[in-house]
């Protein structure tokens, strides 16, 4: 199999990476904006570089990998849905709802595959809160907790891209929210501060953010979100119910201290940043987009579960902006999503 990978950044170089040494790839054919930072890639992992997208095409690949800036991912889904092309994409498929609706649309219509980088979904505690919900082990859940905390801000100059702390951070806490209990979420209330640092201020974005949300089923759900902890990276989602309580992401890393007198002390190595602490996540993610295409497995994240997690990210926007209640049948593109 011979997978194109359009963007070597941070993430694009973490799948290229993983990529290159799976069994059933033989070759990588890597892009990039920055033809240089490709070059470095391609020689260091004895692959190809390409000087530009439109050779990716021209070259002859079995899939596509995309982890460009959003902007482009997009009108990237579309030519590679127009070229007959199975496509991996990083999150979000654009930060508007026409961009999204309008990729889905050619991938529908061509009648391909997008899999979409939502990586909560292959980590092993995410997969064993979903597992204690579906089996009935924690009887009718009445209450979710999820947080997403970056232990520092990202550049000043990405955030105006970013498309904001709801679409860029707690989308995946949407997608996850969504996967774990097999609900969907009805309606939204939604507060952010932009109290920090005055880069988010001049980016007309929140440095911290918070949202309570409505199951279809009345279970209650909080997710909450901030560019700056400073203990570090932590992610975590709390489900209890009548029966019992279960926690992903506590563990002897999560950067956390107890003020009680016998609680458990202080991480000695908090985790830093998402690369790490959802690393055999990414993984095997990449893993399953592989066995997609070779048609061995559906489509475990597609376009459609995207959407939805958009659409929550753009209720939660619309609350923020309007200091209202927002019901995700106000956004538009509710139209059936897949099956859980």
């Amino acid at each position: 199999m011979r997978i194109g990978v359009i963007g070597t950044g941070r993430i694009g170089t973490i799948h290229a990476n993983t990529l290159s040494r799976h069994r059933e790839v033989g070759s990588l054919i890597v892009t990039d904006a920055n033809s240089s930072r490709a070059q470095e890639l391609a020689h260091r992992l004895g692959e190809t570089a390409a000087p530009g997208v439109d050779e990716i095409f021209k070259w002859g690949v079995d899939a596509v990998v995309i982890t460009t800036a959003t902007s482009a991912h997009a009108e990237l889904i579309g030519r590679a849905a127009r070229s007959g092309l199975p496509v991996f994409c990083e999150k979000p498929i654009a930060l508007d709802l026409p961009g999204t609706l309008q990729a889905i649309a050619e991938v529908e219509a061509a009648g391909t595959v997008l899999q979409m980088g939502f990586q909560r979904r292959f980590d092993a505690g995410y997969k064993g809160a979903r597992k204690a919900v579906r089996s009935g082990r924690l009887g009718r859940l009445h209450t979710v907790r999820a947080l997403t905390s970056d232990q520092a801000p990202p550049p000043v100059e990405w955030l105006p891209l970013s498309g904001g702390l709801y679409r860029d951070t707690l989308i995946h806490d949407f997608d996850i929210l969504r996967w774990v209990t097999g609900h969907e979420i009805v309606d939204v209330y939604a507060a952010g501060s932009d109290a920090g640092p005055p880069m988010f201020r001049a980016a007309g974005d929140v440095d911290t953010a918070a949202a309570l949300l409505t199951l279809d089923d009345g279970t209650l759900a909080t997710a909450t979100a901030t560019r700056l902890n400073g203990a570090g990276y932590d992610v975590r989602m709390e489900l209890a119910g009548e029966l019992d309580q279960v926690v992903v992401g506590l563990d002897d890393r999560t950067p956390i201290a107890s003020t009680e007198p016998t609680g458990p002390p202080a991480a000695d190595k908090p985790w830093t940043g998402f690369l790490e602490r959802f690393g055999p996540a990414y993984e095997a993610e990449l893993a399953a987009f592989i066995e997609v295409v070779r048609g061995e497995r559906a489509n475990p994240c597609d376009g459609r579960e995207a959407l939805q997690a958009l659409r929550i990210a753009e209720a939660c926007e619309v609350s923020r902006r309007e200091h209202r209640a927002v019901r995700l049948a106000e956004i538009p593109g509710g139209a059936s999503a897949s099956a859980f």
